[in-house]
This record gives C-alpha cells, sequence and structure tokens, in this order.
C-alpha cells in the first residue's frame, strides 16, 4: 500500500538545545525525515528552539517557528496551522517524546484533531515504565533480571533488602541515564535512591540485580505496518554492562556473539518490537548477554524511536533509518521504498557489511572541575567519532585519530601511562581513556588474563590490542632504512599513523610518508554500500584503507579503489569532527551550507569528517563524502588522491584551523583568509601589535612563557589578570587571578598540560560590559552581520552569556567603535570570509578582546534571527566567485532575539556552577522578545552577576 493520501500537512518536533544524552544525532534524523517528508509534497511545520542546527534551517520546512518547547508553543503554532493532520515526535529525542505525551495529557491533540504518527503512545507509556515493561516481558517469555519499583524511599529500601547488592537504580522517564546508578555498597544507596527518585519526573525509580560483566549489544530494527521487520545493525559494546552505551566503546558488526545466539537475539527483538504496540518506524533494543557458554540473554530496554544509535547505525550500514522511518509513518511498507544507496534494490533487506565500525565517545571532563570521571549508567560524553576500517584495529586506530586529545592512536606517541598502580587503577574504575590504558597495560607486561578479570573486556578484544602491541615491539627493532616492506603494510592495514610508525623508528613522519609512497603503499578508498558489493552503489560514501597488490595473470600488479578521481573542479572541506564543548553542532551547519554553497558554484564538493551524529556525513550532503578522521595524514592522502583547487579551514572551528598551518606548508591553497592572517589573529601578542598600529584600544597586555615571566608581568599590569593560552577554542585554559599565588599556581598548571604555549596576561577590565561582532569581508568591503551585547558581565565566556541581537543599551557613540573597529580590524587581517570580533566596554571606550577570522559559534544564530544565509555568502566570497557587493542584505527581526546557553550540570551533581573565562555550555535556544520589559529578559538581567568567578 502507497503512502496515506490524507496527511497532507505534518507537524515535527525537534529536540532543543543540545545537552549530554541528546545532541547533534536527533538534528541529522530530524533534517532527513523533513527532507524525506517534503520528497511526497507533504507540508512540514517544525518547531524547535535550537538556532545552531541545519534542521532550523529556512530550506528545511515550510514553516519553522524557533519557540520554547512547551506545550503553550504547540498550541500557538496549531492555531496558526489549523490544516495539520499529524504529528512526528519520534525525531526530536526524549524532548520532543516528553512534550508530544503532554500535549496528549492535556488534550492538546484531541482539540485540534491531530494525529501521532510513527510511534504509539502506549507503546512509550509500556516502554518508560519500567513495571509494566517487565510484566510484559514475562508474558512474552522474555528474560530480564530481577527487578522491581519503588515508588517511595521505604519501598525502596525494602528492595535492597531483598536483591543484595551490587544493584541498578534507574529512575523512570529520563533521558541519557539520568538519575541511574550502580550502587555496590548499602552505605551508598540512601543518596544514590533519594536522588533517583528526585530526578525521574513521576519520582519513580526500577531497582535491578546488577548484571556486572554482562556483554552488551544493541539491534536497530524498523517496521513497516504490514509487519514487515528488517534488522538494520548489530552493535556491540566493547565494554561490558554498568557502563551506559552512550559512554561506551561501540562495534559494529557484532564481533563476539555465537550465531545462534544472534539468531536467538534477533527473534527476541522482533518479539518485543510487535509486543508493545501496532506502529510502523524506528526502534532501538539493547541486551545484556552472559560472558560464558550458555550465552544467555537478557532484555534491558527497548526505545520505540530513532536514538542516538540509530544516527550511528544509519551511518555505519549507509541506510537512513530517520528518512526511511519518515516514510513508514506516513504509510508506505518497506518493500514499496527504494535503496537509497544502490537505487536498484528495496529498502526492505538487511544491511551486510564488509568492513568494522568502531565508536568512541569524546569526553569533557577538564570543564567540570572537581566532577566525578568515573563511567557509569549515567551518560557524560559530550560528542562522539567513528573509525571505519577493513578491521577492528584499522576501525579503532581511526577513531582514536579522531578523537583530538593529543592522541595519535594506540601507543607509540609517548604519552601512555607507566605506572602500575596508577594503570590497575585505571582499569578497575572505568574512565574515559581506558581505551588507551589498556595499551599501556599490556606494553607493561600485565598478563591479559588479569586485564580480563579487572575489566571484563572480552578476549578477543584484548588480542587485538595484543597484536598491536607485539607489532609495535617487531617495528621498533628497524630503522627507516631497513623496515621491510611487508611489516610497513601490516602496520598501514592495522591502522598505525606514518606519526607512530616514526616514534617506533625515531624518526620523522614525512620519512615514513616518503618510504610508503616509494613502496607503493598507499590508502586505497573504499565504499560504504550497505550491500558489500554485491549491487552497484550509487552514493560516494568512503572510508580509507591499505589493501596487498593484486597480480593479474599477464603479471600487471595493482590495487582497487573505489573512488574515481573526476575532471571537475573540486573543494574540500574540513569538517569539524567530534562535538565538544566550545565546538558544536553549530560548525557543522557551517560546514553544510559551506558545501552547499560551493557546488552552487558549479564545484564538486568533497567532505571530510568523522563525526556519526551529523548532517555533513550524511551520504548526500556533498559530492562526495570521505568518513576519516580529521588528521593530517588523511587529509593530505585525500588531497593527493583528488587534487582539488583548495581547501576550507574556516567553517570547521579549531579543528580545521589547526590543520591550516600543514595545509600552507605543503603548498595547498588555502580558500579565503590565508594562513598568515589566521596565525597572525591566533598569536596574541602579534595581533595586538597590529592593533596598536591601527589606534585601536586594547586591554594592557603582555606575552610569556614561564611563571617567572608572568609573575614579572604582573608587577606591570596589575591585578586582576586575565590569562589565556594561544591557540584554544572555548575558552579553555582561561582563568582571571587576582593574586600573585592564584597567577603562579595556574601558569604552572597550564605549561604542564600545554607546553612551550605563550600565555597572554591581560589586565582584566572589571565591570565592563562585553558585546561581539560577526562580519563577511571580501578583503575590500566589509558588512557586519550582526552585534550583540551580552548580559552577563565581561569575565564570563561568550559561549555562557546570554546575548542580545541587536545590543539592548549601547549608545550611539559605543556602536559606532564597534563598527569602525570592526571594518578596521577585518581588512587589517586581510579577511576573505567571515570574521567574529570580541569587545569589552569601558567608560564607553570599546577595547578590543580578540578577532576569529573564521565562521563563530554565533553565525547560525544570527542567519536564524535575520532570515539570511550569511554562510552562503560568505562561502562564495571565499571562493572568490562574488564580491559583498553582489549582494542584496535584508534583515529582518522585530524586537530582539536572545542566545540562550544551556548547561548539563546535572550531570555532575558536585561540580562548580559558577561561569568564568572556560566556556562550560553544551548548547544554546533562541528567544524571541516583542521589547526589553519582557519578563524573560527582566529576569536574565537581574541575575547577569549571580554566577561570575575567576
Amino acid at each position: 500500500m502507497p503512502k496515506r493520501e490524507d496527511l497532507k500537512s505534518i507537524l515535527i518536533i525537534g529536540s532543543g538545545p543540545i545537552i549530554i544524552g541528546q545532541a547533534c544525532e536527533f538534528d541529522y534524523s530530524g533534517s532527513q525525515a523533513l527532507r524525506s517528508l517534503r520528497e511526497d509534497g507533504i507540508e512540514t511545520i517544525l518547531i524547535n528552539s535550537n538556532p545552531a542546527t541545519i534542521m532550523t534551517d529556512p530550506s528545511m520546512a515550510d514553516h519553522i517557528y524557533l519557540l520554547p518547547l512547551t506545550t503553550k508553543s504547540i498550541i500557538e503554532v496549531l492555531k496558526k496551522h489549523p490544516n495539520v493532520d499529524a504529528v512526528l515526535p519520534t525525531m526530536g529525542g526524549q524532548t520532543a517524546l516528553n512534550l508530544c505525551i503532554e500535549a496528549g495529557d492535556k488534550g492538546i491533540w484531541d482539540d485540534f484533531g491531530v494525529e501521532i504518527i510513527g510511534v504509539d503512545i502506549d507503546a512509550i507509556n509500556i516502554t518508560e515504565d519500567r513495571e509494566k515493561f517487565r510484566k510484559l516481558m514475562e508474558q512474552i517469555g522474555v528474560g530480564m533480571a530481577p527487578q522491581a519499583t519503588a515508588t517511595s524511599f521505604l519501598k525502596g529500601k525494602e528492595i535492597a533488602q531483598k536483591f543484595g547488592f551490587p544493584l541498578v537504580i534507574r529512575a523512570s522517564y529520563t533521558l541519557g541515564g539520568a538519575g541511574a546508578s550502580i550502587v555496590y555498597k548499602p552505605e551508598n544507596f540512601d543518596e544514590l535512591l533519594s536522588r533517583g527518585l528526585e530526578v525521574s519526573p513521576i519520582h519513580e525509580v526500577m531497582i535491578d540485580k546488577a548484571l556486572m560483566g554482562w556483554k552488551e549489544y544493541e539491534l536497530e530494527l524498523l517496521r513497516d505496518k504490514n509487519d514487515n521487520v528488517v534488522i538494520i545493525c548489530t552493535i556491540e559494546n566493547m565494554d561490558p554492562m554498568g557502563i551506559h552505551t552512550g559512554d561506551s566503546i561501540t562495534v559494529a558488526p557484532a564481533m563476539t556473539l555465537s550465531d545462534r545466539t544472534f539468531q536467538r537475539m534477533r527473534d527476541m527483538a522482533i518479539k518485543m518490537m510487535r509486543s508493545i504496540g501496532d506502529f510502523a518506524g524506528g526502534c532501538n533494543v539493547q541486551f545484556a548477554v552472559s560472558p560464558d557458554e550458555k550465552e544467555d540473554i537478557i532484555a534491558i530496554e527497548i526505545n520505540p524511536r530513532v536514538s542516538r544509535s540509530s544516527a550511528l547505525a544509519s551511518k555505519a550500514t549507509g541506510y537512513p533509518i530517520a528518512k526511511v522511518a519518515a516514510k513508514l509513518a506516513i504509510g508506505y511498507s518497506l518493500d514499496e521504498l527504494e535503496n537509497q544507496i544502490t537505487k536498484s534494490t528495496s529498502a526492505l533487506f538487511e544491511p551486510t557489511l564488509d568492513y568494522v565500525i568502531v565508536k568512541i565517545p569524546r569526553w569533557n571532563f577538564d570543564k567540570f572541575e572537581g566532577s566525578d570521571r568515573t563511567l557509569g549508567l549515567q551518560m557524560k560524553s559530550v560528542g562522539e567519532v567513528m573509525g571505519i576500517g577493513r578491521s577492528f584495529q584499522e576501525a579503532l586506530h581511526k577513531a582514536t585519530q579522531s578523537l583530538e586529545i593529543k592522541r595519535n592512536g594506540l601507543g607509540a606517541d609517548g604519552k601512555g601511562y607507566t605506572n602500575y598502580d596508577q594503570i590497575i587503577s585505571k582499569l578497575t574504575i572505568p574512565s574515559w581513556d581506558r581505551v588507551f590504558v589498556i595499551y599501556d597495560a599490556i606494553q607493561l607486561g600485565i598478563p591479559l588474563s588479569r586485564i580480563h578479570e579487572i575489566t571484563k573486556i572480552d578476549m578477543w578484544f584484548l588480542k587485538q590490542y595484543e597484536e598491536l602491541h607485539f607489532l609495535e615491539q617487531e617495528i621498533s627493532k628497524h630503522n627507516i632504512e631497513s623496515l621491510p616492506k611487508d611489516l610497513l603494510l601490516e602496520a598501514k592495514q592495522k591502522g598505525f599513523a606514518d606519526r607512530q610508525i616514526a616514534h617506533m623508528l625515531d624518526c620523522y613522519e614525512s620519512e615514513v610518508h616518503k618510504k610508503r609512497s616509494l613502496l607503493g603503499i598507499n590508502r586505497v578508498y573504499k565504499l560504504v554500500d550497505t550491500c558489500a558489493a554485491e549491487f552497484k552503489a550509487m552514493t560516494p560514501y568512503y572510508y580509507s584503507t591499505f589493501e596487498e597488490e593484486v597480480e593479474t595473470p599477464e603479471g600487471e600488479r595493482y590495487v582497487t579503489n573505489d573512488s574515481e578521481v573526476t575532471d571537475r573542479k573540486k573543494i574540500v572541506v574540513l569538517g569539524s569532527g567530534p562535538n565538544r564543548i566550545g565546538q558544536g553542532i553549530e560548525f557543522d551547519y557551517c560546514c553544510v551550507h559551506g558545501v552547499l554553497a560551493a557546488a552552487e558554484c558549479g564545484y564538486e564538493t568533497i567532505m571530510i569528517n568523522c563525526n556519526p551524529e551529523t548532517v555533513s556525513t550524511d551520504f548526500d550532503t556533498a559530492d562526495k563524502l570521505y568518513f576519516e578522521p580529521v588528521f593530517w595524514e588523511h587529509i593530505y592522502d585525500i588531497i593527493l588522491h583528488e587534487k582539488p583547487e583548495g581547501v576550507i579551514v574556516q567553517l570547521g572551528g579549531q579543528t580545521a584551523l589547526k590543520l591550516a598551518e600543514k595545509l600552507d606548508k605543503y603548498g595547498i591553497k588555502i580558500m579565503g583568509t590565508s594562513f598568515k592572517s589566521l596565525d597572525l589573529a591566533e598569536d596574541r601578542g602579534s595581533f595586538s601589535r597590529l592593533l596598536k598600529d591601527n589606534n585601536i584600544p586594547y586591554p594592557q597586555f603582555g606575552v610569556a612563557e614561564s611563571a617567572d615571566e608572568a609573575l614579572e608581568l604582573s608587577k606591570e599590569l596589575n591585578f586582576p589578570l586575565l590569562v589565556r593560552p594561544s591557540y584554544v577554542l572555548g575558552g579553555q585554559g582561561m582563568k582571571i587571578v587576582i593574586n600573585k599565588e592564584e597567577l603562579e599556581e595556574h601558569v604552572v598548571d597550564l605549561l604542564q598540560k600545554i607546553p612551550n604555549n605563550k600565555l597572554l596576561l591581560d589586565h582584566y577590565l572589571d565591570g565592563a560590559i562585553e558585546a561581539e561582532a560577526d562580519a563577511i569581508c571580501d578583503g575590500k568591503d566589509v558588512y557586519i552581520i550582526g552585534i550583540m551585547e551580552h548580559i552577563e558581565p565581561c569575565g564570563i565566556h561568550s559561549g555562557d552569556s546570554n546575548a542580545t541581537l541587536p545590543p539592548f543599551n549601547l549608545g550611539e557613540f559605543v556602536m559606532q567603535q564597534i563598527k569602525d573597529h570592526t571594518k578596521k580590524i577585518a581588512l587589517a587581517l586581510n579577511t576573505v570570509g567571515l570574521i567574529n570580533i570580541q569587545f569589552a566596554i569601558k567608560d564607553d571606550l570599546v577595547y578590543i578582546i580578540e578577532a576569529n577570522p573564521r565562521a563563530s559559534r554565533t553565525v547560525p544564530f544570527i542567519s536564524k534571527a535575520y532570515g539570511e544565509p550569511y554562510v552562503n555568502y560568505a562561502t562564495k566570497i571565499m571562493l572568490g566567485e562574488k564580491k559583498l557587493k553582489d549582494f542584496t542584505f535584508n534583515p529582518k527581526l522585530e524586537g530582539f532575539a536572545i542566545k540562550q546557553p544551556v548547561f548539563s550540570f546535572n550531570k555532575f551533581p558536585n561540580v562548580n556552577k559558577n561561569l568564568g573565562p572556560e566556556m562550560k555550555s553544551t548548547g544554546e535556544s533562541i528567544l524571541f522578545i516583542d521589547s526589553l520589559k519582557d519578563d524573560e529578559f527582566y529576569n536574565l538581567y537581574t541575575r547577569r552577576k549571580m554566577y561570575l568567578s575567576k
């Protein structure tokens, strides 16, 4: 049966600001769903409060409402669109589902005659209400861990007495494992039980007997209205039970699951999906498997919606789950839809993988001083990376190289731990760097059996690590001249970077690259095609690997490369890598718009990125997608293969910018602002000299490279001082110090963390107002796209400040200085493209804090507030295709738009929540107000100094 003809207009609820536990994977699924519905001629109406996403771009839906996600906003939208037939709430994570249920409870959908599609609310209630879920599983014969529900403190105590420890407490109706914990000892139980009951919106917890050390698996399913079910992907967690899947290292396809157990698990998953309700759409099921011969299977939970894992499964398999789920919600069946990758087979098939993917989470504990860094049932990561390789070892290496934490992969970089007690402690208490510590433990000679006993990680994975260690030992016996070809090829096939091999051989990275080029050991690119090359794929989505040469009967030797280079002129856009605090989804928004603008100028577009959650890594965003680490060696090999006209670095945040120096050194053209100008703006000393030459005021400053120099400088500059390192993003390491002791302590700490860094000491302008401007420059003219005033005082990082567009109390004289300084600086830096400048205003004098000649966090916010495609314009200027005078600017905004930061402190209950120069927010929302008399503005303004700290 084809799609339903009665659905003409559909409301989609977005996921709101990014928080830990709900990140940009829902921007990806929401964007796919919107595109999918519009293909079928359905009118789409979106409500979402996040200004940084592609999903809220005017091009994505017919009507977009940037409103708070409340039932009041839902009513407002439905009054404007009385023709809405249905609501699709499964694309916006838990936020959208909770709002949909609340609107249902209040009778809003009935009042407006709106049908809920893509999910069955009863199914959600069954899966979220752990008691109902347990009873249902019992009825259908699916095993679960012994568990019971507590709706009061007393009941919880009784259950604990009955089950004994260790126990798991899970709060009902929460996201990202909020309120969940493992309790090993009775003395910790009371506090953790109270927290779980408080966090749950219905004040209910489920207490389970802990299945510590069991293996954990996830299955991604899709079902249509005819009850056809396909399993898209099987994901195995390398970490055993006890760590939230969002914080686990995961692998697809499953590596250590016997076929017999896999078949049982499939049957159970399908049975579970069918039992919870009659709905068409996506579903994620989690299981625990006993680590013995019996392989007992226990169900953990089922989520009848697209999830973080479905974004990962989509990128891992090339099967666009959200796109297909949206089609199923409007009545299509799987056999009527085409496979988006092959275009010749149907969507009623199960992908086959002839490669391995490894996902590693990215944490930001450094932003939460005093936080509990132990990994457990409550998710703490802020983003994730994915590596694709021909083997687990290659994929694992590529994932570790994608993390951007100054590591080159596993081992071979001199940064491993060597202290026995420290290694044992880090293995025992799951920590963010355990993926590296396992390698360190093997290097130190700790037996695999002992590592397995402590971590309960399957021996198969540990043996893979051990093989890498043996290979490193073997290579280390050689030097660059004596290293045999087969050993170098094996190292590359197992994912070791040139930089790591250089470390083993004690030579330069460039020498290793040169040697492998001479020996013909070059990267080849393979397609992610969903069907292990059984059918021809039409979508250019690639990963790299190394292959042994094949010899034909005629004696010709070759390796096959799926990536064919065209003769079209090409542009590479460097993505922004994993989400983290200080560099989030707003840079993915910029990259996607950069790709689309370059395509409009007639270029073949090439995207390089490793973040599985984003729209930039969707298989049909760019002409070619290389799902690779944004890591020099990978970038360089792609550039040598494709020979582009140039590379765009100013849209991918600090990730892309950090590669500008290498690109420049190797003679690769950087589109737009040159490396020299980018570097000048980053080097605090040189930049201040530029300001001095242009008579632009800036706070008194000095540069120090040691604690002695810093103390000497403080005599001239006077306290309070703002101390900040060069070349960092999100205010990393910035601090306000008020005396010599604090200064010395902070400088010593910084130079330990970031050796050889130039530290800038500014006299801190106490009580100043902060403002910022974003502008586009074409080298000759400058257009200011927006000036924002921060509600909080100077000293709180711009990413953590509430910012108003336009400013609310800067006089004419101050505004003129801001405009003049912005134009002067943009031209003095020879900017071609975007620039962001931050100001401090004291006694009506405007001082410059810093300038960044690149896309900033606020560009998407201004674009949404004014309804103008600024990234599109800036990219065309970078490419030299257009000048500013070619565009007609027509910003539209009545009243004010406020950028409101959102924090995820609830994941770290004991952390100091004070704000300062180092950024801590994980996302943002946009609020439109008609006037400054609005209550929301008044509340923000009265609280503006409350959290200011050093």
